[in-house]
């Protein structure tokens, strides 16, 4: 989309969407249907809600629930306040959310009772958050807590719309680090809704096509090119609270679902799922998956079994939403085996480990330099300094390649990290939740592959003097104190780890030792 064609920021998208196409839908959510005009009005109601508690620029709400509609209108009516909305993944614990409502002096949580059998705010039940001043349980109380405002025609609603800028934080987002404490990434409206812009041009989004975001709203995938595209673009949201493969089907069918972007999990599960029990896939058009190297034969089988024409691949991260794409009419090969390259707005090289370019065809760290950059992580300017360099680079932490042509191939990841089931798992995170444990004297965590997440940790366990544990116990007790994704699926208990000189544990040597390294 062209610049000049775009919004100021996320409340302004919602603004201009009710304005431009009122009366089309906006969202469905099972038998309910909202027009943009509804969507924005109770955008507005929610905001003077917020508006009345003192909610104002400066101020951190949070929200903790699966994607809904009552997600979207909070999340807007908390930007519209000019207060930056803090998501947090539906798969934490008490421990985990507690550290970042109090890091982030949370003011408010919009969160739900009953999701998968998960009651959040019991969760949060032993937690001292002293700065949270109130509780708003979507699922049962969000109706009458809009209630308490003056309603949507608030006079006060407008002045906060025109006191908002692009340099407002819209979000932070949390991503942990190889320092195993997780890190707010400051995201501000101008540096999203310019790169929103762009995958929307790059992915063919249009007005009135419906959009299955599976993908969750804590995540930049299922927030910013999710909801927030289909306010730009005009596209009809149809959130889905967790992907179910049977359930997408139906929807896919039944909905006339245009546009479903995934990892490439999904859609091999749709393939199967369609084979199992054949169904009506002709309304599907486009989507998007992630950067991993994808089979040219799974792109081809998208193409013409689900008949995703304008299926693409495409790079980001919390850090920098977007960073590389590929366009529709590329070959099967660069969509399958590449990210694409730089999309407008970004400069991105592979540099080495002094900073500077390489060569085409060489393998270094990828680098990131534009305007959807991070403003930097909250509170930790030592952070930023080492993620962004003094020339404006992002070190994404990821190693690749880039032919003569621009497109990335990434091959590596530099950080301690791997993906399983399609998050990101830190290591050094999960291995200080473990640390935790009483019987634990040391551990060491390493991705092992597993047929159905790709990758899933392994922790290798020091037992303190005298203490009794065993593989199916650990899991268990971690199962209770961290989100599902991060708890390692295998325990190898040894004597000791090895240590460098330094003391610290070796994990080459160990990965090496244990027939790991690959």
């Amino acid at each position: 989309m062209p610049p000049e064609a775009l919004p100021l920021t996320i409340p302004h998208a919602a603004e201009a969407a009710a304005r431009r196409w009122g009366s089309a839908v906006a969202l469905i959510e099972g038998s309910e249907t909202r027009t943009f005009a509804q969507l924005w009005a109770e955008c507005r109601a929610a905001a003077s809600a917020l508006l009345a508690r003192g909610v104002t620029t400066g101020d951190r709400v949070a929200i903790w629930a699966p994607n809904r509609r009552e997600w979207v209108v909070a999340a807007v009516a908390t930007q519209l306040c000019g207060a930056a909305i803090v998501p947090l993944n539906t798969r934490l614990k008490g421990r985990e959310a507690g550290d970042i409502l109090r890091r982030t002096h949370a003011r408010l949580l919009l969160t739900v009772t009953d999701f998968l059998g998960i009651d959040y705010r019991a969760l949060l039940a032993d937690e001292d958050l002293p700065e949270l001043a109130e509780t708003v349980l979507l699922d049962r109380d969000f109706a009458s807590f809009v209630a308490s405002g003056k309603g949507a025609d608030d006079p006060s609603i407008d002045a906060a719309l025109a006191a908002l800028t692009p340099d407002h934080v819209s979000d932070i987002m949390f991503t942990s680090g190889t320092t195993g404490v997780p890190k707010g990434v400051l995201m501000t409206h101008g540096r999203i809704v310019p790169q929103v812009g762009v995958w929307i041009g790059n992915t063919g989004l249009a007005q009135g096509e419906r959009y299955l975001i599976a993908n969750p709203f804590f995540h930049s995938f299922g927030m910013k090119v999710g909801w927030v595209a289909c306010l730009i673009a005009g596209a009809v949201m149809v959130p889905m609270p967790q992907f179910d493969v049977a359930e997408a089907a139906r929807l896919i069918e039944q909905e006339r679902i245009a546009f479903l972007p995934g990892p490439p999990t999904i859609f091999q599960m749709l393939l199967s799922e369609k084979e199992r029990a054949p169904f009506d896939t002709s309304s599907l058009r486009g989507g998007t998956t992630g950067a991993a190297t994808v089979p040219p034969v799974l792109i081809e089988r998208i193409r013409s079994e689900l008949g995703m024409a304008d299926i693409i691949t495409a790079y980001g991260m919390t850090e920098c939403v977007n960073i590389t794409s590929c366009r529709p009419g590329d070959a099967v090969e660069l969509i399958a085996q590449t990210c694409g390259a730089a999309i407008p707005g970004n400069e991105v090289i592979v540099a080495g480990d002094d900073g500077r370019e390489l060569p085409r065809g060489e393998t270094g760290e990828i680098l990131v330099r534009g305007i959807g950059v991070m403003q930097g992580y909250l509170d930790d300017p030592a952070a930023t300094a080492e993620a962004i360099d003094a020339e404006g680079w992002l070190h994404t932490g990821d190693v690749g390649t880039m032919d003569v042509a621009g497109y990335v191939r990434i091959t590596d990841r530099k950080k301690d990290m791997f993906i399983s089931g399609g998050f990101n798992v830190y290591p050094a995170e999960v291995e200080k939740l473990l640390a935790t444990h009483p019987a634990i004297a040391m551990v060491a965590v390493l991705s092992v592959p597993d047929e159905r997440m790709g990758e899933v940790g392994k922790a290798f366990v020091v037992l303190r003097p005298g203490a009794a544990l065993d593989e199916a116990g650990l899991i268990a007790w971690s199962r209770e104190n961290m989100a599902n994704y991060k708890v390692p699926r295998r325990v190898a208990f040894l004597d000791d780890l090895p240590r460098n000189a330094a003391g610290k544990v070796a994990k080459l040597e160990l990965a090496v030792s244990k027939g790991l390294h690959r």
